[in-house]
C-alpha cells in the first residue's frame, strides 16, 4: 500500500481484523520479532540493558535477578533484518544534508529515551541520496513527518503488512 503526504497523512495501519466469537473485532498484526509469550518481568535485554518492566521495555536500572532475554531492537540489529526504512534524496536533501541529518539523530535520540526499540540500525550515505534503517516502523514514519515539518518536499510510505515493514521516501527539489 502506497501513500504520498502533502500535508498530514498516517501510515496505513497494517493490521489484520479477526472477528471473534462475541462479535468484537480485535486488531491483530504479525511481527516475528515481538515475544511470543508474555515475557516474566524484570527481564533484561542482555545486549543494550533495556528492563522489560509493567508491559513494556524501559531504560531502567538492572534490578537484581532478572530474567535475560534479548528486545526486540537488538535482536533486529543481530540479524541486519531493520523493520523501517527512510531514503532521502533530491537537490535540497543534498544541499542541506547536514542540517537534516542532524533532524534525524535529535528524533531518533528524542524517540530512543522513552522507547529502547526505537533506533536506527544503519545509515548508508550515497552521492546522490542516503538510507536510514530502523528497528522500528514507527521511527521511520516519525523521522520522515519530522523532516517533511521542516522543510515540505515528498514523502511517501509504503506498508508491508505481511512482514511489518515500513519503506519512507522524503525528496525535495
Amino acid at each position: 500500500m502506497s501513500h504520498s503526504k502533502k500535508g498530514y497523512s498516517k501510515i496505513p495501519p497494517g493490521y489484520h481484523t479477526i472477528t471473534r466469537h462475541d462479535g468484537i473485532i480485535q486488531e491483530q498484526v504479525h511481527d516475528a520479532y515481538k515475544a511470543r509469550g508474555k515475557l516474566h518481568e524484570p527481564t533484561i535485554c542482555p545486549e543494550c540493558n533495556a528492563v522489560f518492566h509493567e508491559g513494556r521495555w524501559q531504560w531502567l536500572p538492572a534490578p537484581a535477578n532478572a530474567h535475560k532475554e534479548m528486545c526486540s531492537a537488538c535482536h533486529r540489529i543481530h540479524d541486519h533484518y531493520p523493520a523501517g526504512f527512510l531514503t532521502l534524496e533530491g537537490p535540497f536533501f543534498l544541499a542541506h544534508r547536514e542540517e537534516i541529518m542532524h533532524l534525524v539523530h535529535h528524533e531518533e535520540k528524542y524517540q530512543r529515551a522513552e522507547h529502547p526499540i526505537k533506533r536506527i540500525m544503519e545509515i548508508e550515505e550515497k552521492p546522490d541520496s542516503t538510507l536510514i534503517t530502523t528497528t522500528d516502523i514507527h521511527l521511520a514514519r516519525g523521522m520522515g513527518e519530522k523532516i517533511h515539518d521542516s522543510y515540505q518536499g515528498e514523502l511517501e510510505f509504503h506498508y508491508n503488512a505481511q512482514e511489518n515493514l515500513l519503506r519512507v521516501n522524503w525528496s525535495r527539489s
